[in-house]
Formats: structure tokens, sequence, C-alpha cells
């Protein structure tokens, strides 16, 4: 499987897994817990299989960050009754733009 879209399933993984854990009340409510760890351990596992296809660390971590905060961050705001200011989107912006600097700076 390519490493883009093994990246794409950990990003997807680890957002279904934060989502998940703000349901799971501090882990007292079993059914969104159980979802916040294997979600995280899927997430971390296409992760590590990226990484394991030559996708380097830095790239991966950057992209799977960026996209994950940015994602979590957009569906808190949509579905979660979230605040999210002009500040905190031009932040999100800012963080997109450093993981492209930094895959761009990579490149030859």
């Amino acid at each position: 499987m390519p490493p883009l879209l093994l990246l794409a399933g950990a990003i997807i993984a680890e957002v279904t897994g934060t989502v998940s854990l703000r349901f799971s009340e501090g882990f007292t409510r079993p059914l969104p817990s159980v979802a916040t760890v294997l979600a995280y351990g899927i997430a971390f596992w296409l992760l590590g299989a990226a990484l394991k296809q030559g996708m380097p660390v830095g790239v991966a971590y950057g992209i799977w960050a960026a996209v994950g905060v940015s994602l979590v961050a957009i569906i808190g705001a949509a579905f979660l009754g979230e605040s999210l200011s002009w500040i905190q989107v031009g932040g999100i912006g800012l963080v997109i733009a450093g993981v492209m600097a930094l895959e761009m700076g990579g490149a030859h």
C-alpha cells in the first residue's frame, strides 16, 4: 500500500480517536473509551507502516499532526459546539504552511 494512503488512514484513525476521547468523559464511558484506544492503536500502526515504506519521519509526523489538528478543530467547531476564532484559523493555516515548508525544504 502506498505510504501516503497509509498516512491518510493514520490521520483518519487519529482524528476518530481524538473525537472519541472527547465523548469518553475521562474514560468513564466504555464505548467511546474503547473506540479511543483502538483508533489510536490503528493510527500508530498505520503511521509506522508508512514510515516502514520509506516516508521520512519528520514529513510523515508533520503532515499527520497538522492535518489531524486542523480536522479536529474544524470538527469541534462544526459538530461539537466549540468555538473557532479567526486567530485560531490563522494558526491552523500557519501550521499547514510550516509542514509544507518542511516538505518542500527536503525536496532536492
